[in-house]
């Protein structure tokens, strides 16, 4: 706490209040406190001070990242009585209870990656008002590696570049990433395979048919590892126009087989089509007029210049008298 009246009054009014019994001191650990996530991890906490009737102890949590101002209640022990509080109420607890003897420590079980972040052991002793009674705990709550997630992208054809990502959504401290091509390949040229064991991305240049194959991306800390898979299958363009070219070739010859079995068919069933018959609307230069008999025609075809008798002397009419017969 800021001392007002001055350096030379301060420090005479500390030494007073420490040699009456009255200043709070608080020791916590300098180095920060790491625990496997399920476990129970114990906050270190001590103080030094004359319990009074005013004695208090608080514990409170702030994230990774946010300030100290924006610390959350734990528990708080005060006239002679604990009350945990907030989300972490239920795995709460100190190790001494009460926190009378000058053990403060905090127990908190089951731990998980969200309790990672510092702590606040604050011990107050009114009227102590010239000591700091506060400590800083930072604590790191381990978690193994997550199962990772492969991705690719890029051209992956031959003489193209690819890029492999890897990355795990959970995991602390920090994974690093290595990638492995599986089976048994060829040794890459130098700088064509590059990876970043920070980021988990694998950088793959001038890529060839040997760079197909499974790959495999493994995290790893110092809880475990997990991997994950994913196949690169790079492509030959030319083999597609090549193949392309082929189909349109056997194509084509298929089109002009058709063309010419069609052309001898229709030729086939020309040559057995039937002689044209006339219909009756037709013209013919030895048709016959209407009127004149076949017969006629026949003999005018067989006797030319022969004159036709008179239909009059080749036919004899009778006819019937119609007056009655008299006797």
């Amino acid at each position: 706490m800021a001392c007002l009246p001055g350096p030379f009054l301060c420090g005479a009014l500390i030494g007073f209040a420490w040699l009456s019994g009255l200043a709070v001191e608080v020791k916590v650990p300098t180095e920060p406190l790491s625990t496997p996530v399920g476990h129970t991890a114990e906050l270190t906490c001590s103080y030094s001070t004359s319990v009074g009737d005013n004695f208090a102890l608080e514990w409170s949590f702030v994230q990774p990242g946010k300030p100290i101002s924006s610390s959350r209640p734990i528990l708080y022990y005060t006239s002679g009585q604990l009350y945990p509080t907030g989300s972490k109420a239920e795995r709460a607890s100190l190790l001494q209870n009460p926190p009378t003897g000058g053990v403060a420590t905090l127990k908190l079980a089951d731990v998980r990656s969200s309790d990672t972040g510092t702590y606040l052991c604050q011990v107050n002793n009114p009227p102590d008002f010239y000591t700091n009674g506060l400590g800083l705990i930072n604590l790191t709550v381990l978690v193994p590696p997550s199962r990772p997630v492969c991705s690719q992208s890029g051209q992956i054809v031959v003489g193209g570049s690819a890029a492999l990502g890897c990355s795990s959504a959970e995991g602390a401290p920090k994974p690093v990433y290595n990638w492995v091509h599986l089976g048994s390949s060829p040794t890459p040229a130098p700088g064509s395979m590059v990876q970043d064991e920070v980021s988990g991305q694998l950088i793959l240049t001038n890529l060839s048919m040997t760079s197909s194959g499974t790959y495999r991306c493994v995290a790893t800390n110092q809880m475990g590892s997990a991997s994950c898979e994913l196949t690169l299958d790079v492509t030959n363009p030319s083999k597609g126009r090549v193949a392309g070219t082929l189909v349109g070739v056997l194509l084509g010859i298929l089109l002009l087989s058709v063309a010419v079995f069609c052309l001898l068919r229709f030729h086939k069933d020309r040559k057995r089509k039937p002689k044209e018959t006339y219909g009756g609307n037709d013209l013919r230069e030895d048709a016959v007029a209407p009127g004149i008999s076949e017969q006629t025609s026949l003999r005018a075809d067989a006797s030319p210049g022969l004159l036709e008798r008179s239909p009059s002397a080749s036919t004899v009419t009778t006819t019937k008298s119609r007056l009655p017969m008299s006797v």
